[in-house]
């Protein structure tokens, strides 16, 4: 004979069909928070596949509108554009040059996708023939000779069609001299999304690689934070927004989810966690040994970050969540 407990609250009710479970879903998502980001090479007809990022490609400008038109067709309208130069020097000069790779980039992006929303990442790391993230004076980083040339190639930028820029560097003051150059150039219209919360992780391996940016000598922990800190993460949001910051970016997503969720809950703008290089290459690479399936592990990433608190998720799984939502697997 069954027993029959006598209980008021059940909540596997709750649970009993996908219509139902969908209905009550406490964290929501969809295409509109996507962020895809690409690196752009100089040259012509170059389409390179990423060793460490199977699946991912520097593309020539010539090259992009193949994958732009891609994006498109996914739904995903919003893009990270990182640029790798031909040349490089001290002071990262290409980085704020009228035809340096991002503006003209831009420039041609703009004339065949005005609809995509493009946001630039903002630091001389891929840049400087040195590979620190700024101006060296010795073997450190200058942060106040830096923040001049952050704010050139800001305006840079934004002159050439940047929809918003993204500064990466982790200068203390930053954001207020971004801020300050595009107001007096008449482009106050043009939101800055900070890389305000970013950790000095071990999770960039692959991108360094994607983009030639590791550091030739040292580490960029004297300006990245000490991943054993949370109160600090406070600190800089906090600081960013009121040096005029519009959204403030965690990064990397996977293993900061109780920072995402504090920042969160702490400021009154848009939060977006990046799911990083060595997230990827992680997931791509036991997938292929056939340890986890890969899609599961994708959803189950990015809801992770969304339930957070993040509401932009910048991945380089843009294209196959976007997939996934069609097929009601996530959102």
């Amino acid at each position: 004979m069954a027993v029959k407990m006598d209980m008021i609250q059940r909540p596997r009710r709750l649970r009993n069909n996908s219509i139902l479970r969908k209905m009550v879903r406490e964290t929501r998502m969809d295409k509109s928070s996507l962020v895809y980001p690409v690196f752009i090479k100089g040259g012509v007809g170059i389409e390179e596949e990423i060793k460490s990022m199977e699946g991912q490609f520097r593309y020539s400008i010539d090259r992009l509108p193949y994958k732009l038109e891609e994006l498109a067709k996914a739904g995903i309208d919003k893009v990270l554009l990182f640029g790798i130069p031909e040349e490089k020097d001290e002071c990262g000069s290409s980085a704020f040059d009228d035809n340096g790779i991002i503006q003209k980039a831009l420039r041609s992006l703009k004339m065949q996708f005005p609809e995509m929303y493009c946001i630039t990442d903002v630091c001389m790391c891929e840049y400087t023939s040195h590979g620190h993230c700024g101006i060296l004076n010795g073997d450190k980083v200058d942060n106040d000779k830096t923040l001049e040339y952050l704010a050139k190639i800001a305006l840079s930028h934004a002159e050439a069609g940047a929809d918003m820029i993204a500064p990466s560097d982790m200068m203390d003051g930053r954001i207020g001299a971004i801020r300050r150059m595009l107001d007096s150039n008449q482009l106050e219209h043009i939101p800055i999304m900070s890389y305000a919360v970013k950790y000095a992780s071990a999770f960039y391996g692959p991108f360094r690689e994607a983009a030639g940016s590791a550091p030739a000598f040292g580490d960029r922990k004297t300006y990245q934070m000490d991943y054993h800190n949370k109160r600090e993460a406070m600190k800089e949001a906090l600081l960013d927004i009121e040096e005029g910051a519009d959204i403030i970016m965690v990064k990397p997503a996977l293993s900061y989810h109780d920072v995402i969720n504090e920042v969160s809950n702490a400021v009154q703008v848009p939060v977006a966690a990046y799911s990083v290089s060595g997230e990827y290459a992680m997931v791509k690479a036991a997938a292929k040994a056939g340890f986890i399936n890969e899609a599961d592990v994708i959803c189950e990433m990015a809801t992770g970050a969304y339930r957070a608190g993040a509401s932009i998720y910048i991945t380089y799984f843009a294209n196959e969540l976007a997939r996934y939502m069609d097929e009601g697997r996530i959102g």
